[in-house]
């Protein structure tokens, strides 16, 4: 796994966080997606698509951070470039419900006010990740769902699209895959189709502010009125100035019932642990229950993390004064 090591005795990371740095170097982590990502399973030209695609994102949140722009701004940009790239599973590669709709989910959080928005089974709304900092700017709520988060997007002025936009034939034919399955393949290849692909993003901008979101089209033949951890603040995603910032993808249920966003930042800030060790820690919780993914951590320090349990996570990183580096398997 990729990461970064420096453990920070609690009190000192607390001042690091009150206490941003002016101008301070910025940083950009992303993820799209965990799963069984291997070698063996991706064609040269899909391994070139995705790797082209996480270069495309972080150097779009990369433009925000480096011209002084917030982590707000950044994680936004960022998502809003994955959301339109049929290689992930949010917003036009959502997966199908078992109804065989596209229903998106996603959160965002600002970790200098800790003020969040999140939205759940939109239809029409082309940038779901705006949408939620919609609910967050301009509503008294930090979660708004179905239709009335859809009559919200269009009352904000945001872009819509037809249900056609999101439609990918990938997708479909995931949906009617599962459809057609028997108890025989309940664990098959084809299942981390199901649940993974959902996209992240967490920022630290020159004025020491951590930003997080995350968007989803949630898992394939998922039912009617089924929310994961995408939108859940404390689970898929979390943003605190004063520990880190943190982005979740895989088996939603499981990181709802773990709280792991929320569960690692507090070990960031209450016990002083990097990044590397909470996400570590929590993640492995997580496995014992039965729940595979990954996540992005971000530190208030820049400090920043890859942890994830399943072969491989669709992930990058981005910094003043360094390269873009991007990953897919678990050995890179």
């Amino acid at each position: 796994m990729l990461a970064r090591h420096c453990v920070v005795p609690a009190i000192v990371s607390a001042l690091l966080a009150a206490t941003p740095a002016a101008a301070q170097d910025w940083r950009l982590v992303i993820h799209g997606g965990a799963g069984t990502i291997e070698r063996d399973r991706m064609t040269p030209e899909r391994d070139a698509e995705i790797r082209a695609a996480l270069t495309q994102a972080l150097e779009t949140g990369s433009a925000v951070l480096s011209e002084g722009g917030s982590a707000l701004d950044a994680v936004e940009a960022t998502i809003r470039v994955l959301e339109d790239n049929p290689n992930f599973n949010a917003g036009r590669g959502a997966v199908f419900t078992a109804a065989g709709r596209n229903e998106l989910d996603a959160s965002i959080m600002d970790g200098r006010t800790r003020d969040a928005g999140a939205v759940a089974g939109v239809t029409a709304t082309r940038h779901p990740i705006s949408l939620a900092r919609a609910v967050m700017e301009d509503s008294p709520h930090v979660m708004m769902v179905a239709t009335g988060a859809n009559e919200f997007s269009i009352e904000q002025g945001l872009e819509q699209a037809d249900p056609e936009w999101f439609h990918t034939q990938e997708r479909y034919d995931q949906l009617q895959r599962f459809l057609s399955r028997d108890s025989a393949d309940a664990s098959d290849q084809a299942g981390a189709d199901y649940k993974f692909g959902t996209v992240g993003a967490v920022a630290l901008d020159m004025e020491g502010n951590l930003a997080a979101g995350t968007s989803t089209g949630g898992m394939t033949g998922k039912l009617y009125g089924r929310v994961g951890d995408s939108p859940v603040i404390g689970a898929g995603t979390y943003a605190d100035n004063r520990a880190c910032a943190i982005s979740a993808t895989g088996a939603g249920e499981y990181y709802i019932r773990e709280g792991v966003a929320h569960e690692i930042c507090a070990r960031i800030r209450f016990l002083g642990e990097s990044p590397q060790e909470a996400a570590d820690f929590v993640q492995a919780e997580t496995l014992e229950m039965g729940g595979s993914g990954g996540v992005i951590v971000l530190g208030a320090d820049g400090d920043w993390a890859y942890s994830f349990n399943t072969a491989g996570m669709y992930r990058g990183m981005a910094a003043k004064d360094s390269h873009v580096s991007v990953g897919i398997y678990g050995d890179e």
